[in-house]
């Protein structure tokens, strides 16, 4: 078989509350019917996977993740990341059990080249510490966070769409939670 030309990429643990966020994305996107040249894959926090994946020939890679970047709870957004040139040298070190999104991309680019667009759709989290049990151990989303996976899904599946069809240049809309 060969490699499909979209990489849907769900990053998340999901027993630290808001960083499932990616994860159950993913989930509900492999529940709805795609084409055959897109691939979903929940990687969870095996960010050797996703980097050994990323080389694999894909023409674009969405990665889904919670990214803190000062906004309310639940914001999504759009990020398109930009790297400069790796080499194997300066690669950072990764955890086998643990995911960092920026960290993953310079590791696979020193490896080889990378698909031709990479996007990051983000949803802020609740900020650290906001109700969590003090071991951080939270195995529930919270209601921001929660609003936000199915506006995730549904702007997924329009950026998935624009790819495939060459009209990604065209501004997406964000839809926000009620």
């Amino acid at each position: 078989m060969s490699t499909p030309g979209i990489l849907v990429a769900g990053i998340g643990n999901i027993f630290f509350g808001d960083d499932a966020f990616g994860s159950e994305v993913a989930r509900q996107l492999l529940q709805l019917p795609r084409r055959d040249d897109v691939r979903v894959i929940d990687f969870g926090i095996r960010g050797l996977d996703l980097m050994y994946a990323l080389g694999d020939g894909y023409e674009a890679v969405v990665l889904i993740d919670a990214v803190p970047r000062g906004e309310a709870p639940g914001t999504l957004f759009l990020l398109e990341p930009q790297l400069d040139n790796a080499s194997a040298d300066s690669a950072p070190t990764l955890d086998a059990h643990s995911m960092d999104p920026m960290k993953v991309l310079a590791s696979a680019a020193a490896m080889g080249p990378l698909p031709g667009k990479i996007l990051i759709v983000g949803c802020e989290p609740s900020p650290s510490g906001d109700g969590e049990p003090e071991d951080g151990m939270e195995m529930r989303m919270t209601p921001a966070v929660e609003a936000a996976i199915e506006p995730a899904v549904e702007m997924v599946q329009e950026i998935v769409s624009r790819l495939l069809s060459g009209e990604m240049d065209k501004m997406i809309s964000v839809p926000q939670p009620p």
